[in-house]
């Protein structure tokens, strides 16, 4: 089935966070009229730590909102490099969703521990209502390298040889990505500029394998264009 990728594109990071922020707000209104509750996965990244910190001045029912993870690395629970961590700091401890709404990847306890037990926080999750996706320089998104094989029936995968450090991660998978009602990626810098350039092309970088029936949603700015 063919994926269809619809392009945004603004002038600066900034710009690109503002128009995130307006529409996971959009979102999560729909999501909990619809269905009394929103189901978000969080990235982590700079652009996205500014999308939240936009967000904790926004009037919305903090109450309904459910917060996950796309990954994680292994690291202490206060460890400042953690994607919990950035969230925590940027939005979670500034607003009012419930403590037992928000998701956590216990990667302290290793990676293997950690993916067993996130499976089961997400086990009941019928489907994600908006995933927040970024994109590596190589291509890579949440903890999904090139080259990397994972058995692709996981939810959550325990993540080894990273090439970034800490080697050691866990990484919701490419199918548990794909099943949400949107998908928004964040794609800013110059850095990224030749990924972007092979994601147009077709080639198949990780960022490719999320496919979700509904299409993807790519926030770029003009650096990562260029």
């Amino acid at each position: 089935m063919q994926i269809i990728n619809q392009w945004h594109s603004f002038d600066t990071a900034n710009q690109v966070a503002q128009a995130v922020c307006t529409q996971i707000l959009q979102s999560a209104e729909h999501a909990i009229s619809a269905r009394a509750c929103f189901h978000l996965v969080l990235a982590g990244g700079s652009t996205p730590e500014k999308i939240y910190q936009l967000l904790a001045n926004a009037k919305t029912d903090w109450s309904k909102w459910y917060i996950y993870y796309g990954d994680e690395r292994c690291l202490a629970t206060d460890n400042s490099e953690r994607n919990s961590t950035m969230a925590a700091n940027a939005l979670l401890s500034k607003v009012d969703i419930p403590t037992e709404n928000i998701f956590t990847m216990s990667t302290e306890l290793g990676a293997i521990e950690a993916a067993k037990k996130y499976r089961q926080s997400i086990a009941k999750v019928e489907q994600f209502d908006l995933v927040l996706l970024g994109m590596g320089e190589d291509g890579h998104t949440a903890s999904l390298f090139p080259g990397h094989i994972h058995d692709q029936d996981e939810t959550v995968h325990a993540v080894y040889n990273s090439p970034k450090p800490p080697s050691d991660r866990i990484s919701l998978s490419a199918k548990t990505l794909a099943n949400t009602r949107q998908l928004f990626f964040i794609v800013t810098g110059a850095s990224k500029c030749e990924p972007v350039k092979q994601w147009k092309q077709g080639v198949k970088l990780p960022v490719v394998s999320i496919a979700p029936n509904t299409g993807v949603d790519i926030y770029i700015d003009q650096a990562a264009l260029a």
